[in-house]
């Protein structure tokens, strides 16, 4: 299975404001890099899943 490289936007709740966040992910496809946003930003910042809104997943061009 080979990884591609994803870009993913969004915004986190982190006490009462909402923050965006830019975060470069390896993962096979679209759904599997959504997956692991969800897991990587909510172990770090210990966050639910309802806090985490993900805006935009795009392919980035490995050049």
């Amino acid at each position: 299975m080979e990884l591609a490289e994803f870009e993913v936007r969004g915004t986190m709740k982190i006490g009462d404001a909402w923050k965006p966040y830019i975060k470069v992910i390896e993962a096979p496809n679209e759904a599997q890099a959504r997956e692991r946003i969800y897991t990587l930003m909510g172990s770090k910042h210990r966050l639910e899943r309802r806090l985490i809104k993900i805006e935009s997943v795009e392919k980035v061009n490995g050049e």
